[in-house]
This record gives C-alpha cells, sequence and structure tokens, in this order.
C-alpha cells in the first residue's frame, strides 16, 4: 500500500488489529452517505459513517497499468440508508465511492483504498449489489470532436454560450395532471409555439421525482396550458401541483442556431460536410442522375 498512513502501518505491524472498512458515497444531487462494517458508528472528514446499514464488500481487484480497479459492494435496502425508490429512481446511478481501511480505536489511523463510482447496481429481495469502478474506468470514455453536419455542442454549455435563463429559454410552472409519468399536462405554459421545447429537458423541482430530469419529446400547447410528452417515463412518482422547469430545445441544426437563438457564431456543427451520396457519385454525360438513360 503505498502512502500508507505511519500510524496505521506501525499498527498493522503489530500483528493484533483493530480494523474496518469505511465507505463513503455522494451522489450527483450532492447528498453524501457514510457507511462502516464496524459495529459502531465512526466519524471522519466530517461525515459519520452508520453500522447498522449491513453494508459489505467484496475483495478488492487492483492492477498496475490502465486496467480498471474493480470491486463489489453489497447491503441491505432501508429507508434509513440506501432507499429502493431512490435506486429506481437513478439517484445513485454513477455516484462517487472512496473506501477506506481504518483504525476504529484511532480513525486518524486510516488509509484510502479506492476511490471510484458504482457501475451497474442491482436489486432483490430487500438487498443490493453495486459494482464499483475504479477512476481508470473514465479512461474508456471517447474523446475527441465529430465531424458532423449537426452541432455537437449541447444547448447552454460552454461552446454553445446560449443563456438558459434568458425570456422565453425556459419557464417554471406546475404540474395539472400526469399520466403513467411520461404525459404532463403544465399550467400556464401555453404561450410558446408548438414544438417549442422538442428535444429539450424537463426539470423537476419538488416532489418525490426532484432533481430527476426528462428528455421532452412532443410539446403543444392547449388553451392556457401545455401538453408534454417525454421520451421515457420519469422514474419517480408525479403528482399534480409538483412545480418543473421546462427549458427550450435545440434539433442541432444550423437554420435553428440561426433564427431560434440567435447563436450562429457559436455553431459547432459542419453544415457544408457532403453527404454519402457525393462520395459515390461518378461521371456522366447528363445533368440529372434520376435512374434514367445516360445518353439523353
Amino acid at each position: 500500500m503505498s502512502g500508507l498512513d505511519a500510524g496505521l502501518k506501525a499498527h498493522l505491524q503489530t500483528g493484533l488489529t483493530t480494523l474496518c472498512r469505511c465507505w463513503a458515497l455522494t451522489r450527483r444531487d450532492g447528498e453524501t452517505l457514510g457507511f462502516t462494517d464496524h459495529d459502531g458508528d465512526l466519524g471522519f472528514d466530517g461525515l459519520t459513517f452508520r453500522a447498522d446499514t449491513g453494508l459489505s464488500a467484496l475483495a478488492l481487484q487492483q492492477s498496475t497499468g490502465l486496467s480498471v480497479d474493480n470491486t463489489e459492494a453489497l447491503g441491505a435496502l432501508s429507508d434509513a440508508a440506501i432507499r429502493e425508490d431512490d435506486i429506481e429512481a437513478g439517484r445513485y446511478d454513477g455516484a462517487e465511492v472512496r473506501a477506506w481501511l481504518v483504525n476504529w480505536a484511532d480513525p486518524a489511523q486510516r488509509h484510502l483504498q479506492f476511490r471510484g463510482t458504482i457501475g451497474e447496481l442491482k436489486r432483490a429481495a430487500g438487498a443490493f449489489e453495486a459494482e464499483l469502478r475504479g477512476l481508470t474506468d473514465r479512461l474508456n470514455v471517447p474523446l475527441g470532436r465529430v465531424y458532423q453536419k449537426p452541432c455537437s455542442a449541447v444547448l447552454g454549455d460552454r461552446e454553445c454560450g446560449v443563456d438558459l435563463n434568458a425570456a422565453g429559454l425556459s419557464i417554471e410552472t406546475g404540474i395539472a395532471g400526469a399520466e403513467n409519468r411520461r404525459v404532463l399536462r403544465l399550467d400556464g405554459a401555453g404561450g410558446a409555439a408548438e414544438g417549442w421545447f422538442r428535444h429539450g429537458r424537463l426539470e423537476v423541482r419538488t416532489g418525490a421525482a426532484t432533481g430527476l430530469i426528462g428528455i421532452i419529446k412532443r410539446d403543444r400547447p392547449e388553451g392556457g396550458a401545455r401538453v408534454i410528452e417525454l421520451s421515457q417515463p420519469l422514474r419517480a412518482a408525479i403528482a399534480t401541483g409538483d412545480r418543473v422547469r421546462l427549458v427550450a430545445g435545440c434539433d442541432k441544426r444550423m437554420e435553428t442556431c440561426r433564427k431560434k437563438f440567435d447563436n450562429l457564431v457559436n455553431f459547432q456543427g459542419f453544415p457544408d460536410l457532403p453527404g454519402d451520396d457525393w462520395s459515390i457519385t461518378d461521371p456522366a454525360r447528363a445533368g440529372r442522375l434520376n435512374g434514367g438513360s445516360r445518353r439523353e
């Protein structure tokens, strides 16, 4: 173990140890939970590691080079720790995990053994099993710019530069009705043209689905309200009165960038790239290439 705490190293050399493991799990919404396999709560780094969560881990597999370190964590679902509805809602997808080897008699003596994210997460019979992936897993993500006709930026990011808080580009409103967590009727959002929010986002601000985001497939005004259809159902219950934020959508075309957002200077696509039909054309006497006679 490189960088091992001197006090922990001396403790290990005694041969009679008081060791346990602690885990800190930080969700993407910022909430952090602490767990330990010790029989009493421990505290360090401003976090309490709870002993009554039933969380344990399998052996950590580490290797040299760029191979991904991995292990698995097992635990029981409970309202006090990791809840099944939070897993269903995707709140633990991609959450950051840190794991320490700790001297429970003196928590200042500890060693960070693992840091990574949650990969595949399974649940059954009141328990869960989480795959933990090391930091080198991020090296498996393809990087670089793609040469394509559509814009490669995400609406509102640094490359795009559009201010999504500008008038008309986002609106906060309440839900008047919901069907299957997918088709929503919204109060007071009927002023924009049909399709204005298509390809945009619906962000849930209150209720059981707080923090979840849905991609808008279709939208249309209906009287003074608006009907939104999402590409996928929200992964938590949505109820009348919950507040949501609608963000305008972009279909990545140059014309949309120019006319809808007045942002052509930041367009990140290559609209003049020739298509596949250009690459397979061959010389011909006639100007028409419609399948007719080449002698005309």
